[in-house]
């Protein structure tokens, strides 16, 4: 198992943090408890908070409403001083996550849907973005196939599990598009590991 941890320069290094224990305010429960048809699974109580896609047979890909919620709770958690880090993972065996649900967005384009696939984008990058400028150490757990937007929503936070069974790639660029989710930035500033 490999831990990599995000420096200030970009540089990984191999690090740990102690956490504390404290209690937890009845807002964020509430927020907790509300799960989009249970894309999003949370775990946690005191000082931490797990985030778990939880679309195990298609393999964890991400929808507008799961980056909608995981964007809603980490901001939650962020502004929340009893949480002092939060981990993600993927529910199932296979994969972490294999980025966005590009069937669907594929039948959204076919159906003429094009602003619902736009607000999938706007609302994935602004993700992205949250997590690489998230205030507290994030903690991504890399168990399977990591592809596209699944990398995009892990390598810009603090720390990267990896496992012997984690599958890393960019397969966007096999159907024409562009490494995306931020690959093309952090993948040209990484040392040489993810």
């Amino acid at each position: 198992m490999l831990i990599l941890r995000r420096s200030a320069l970009g540089i990984c290094s191999s690090s740990a943090f102690n956490g504390r224990t404290l209690s937890i305010s009845t807002a964020v429960q509430n927020l907790e408890s509300e799960s989009h048809c249970q894309e999003v699974l949370v775990q946690g109580s005191g000082c931490s908070r797990k985030a778990i896609l939880n679309r195990p047979s298609a393999l964890n890909a991400l929808t507008t409403s799961m980056v909608t919620q995981l964007h809603q709770l980490y901001q939650t958690w962020e502004n929340h001083s009893d949480i002092g880090f939060v981990v993600m993972k993927g529910a199932g065996d296979g994969a972490f996550c294999t980025g966005g649900d590009v069937v669907r967005l594929y039948q959204l384009a076919n159906q003429g849907k094009l602003e619902e696939c736009k607000d999938y984008f706007s609302k994935a990058y602004q993700f992205v973005y949250h997590v690489g400028t998230y205030l507290k150490p994030h903690v991504a757990l890399l168990d399977g196939l990591t592809m596209g937007g699944g990398a995009g929503i892990t390598v810009p936070g603090t720390f990267r599990v990896a496992t012997n069974k984690t599958v890393f790639g960019t397969p966007e660029t096999h159907i024409g598009f562009h490494p995306d989710a931020g690959a093309s930035f952090f993948l040209s500033h990484l040392p040489g590991f993810l």
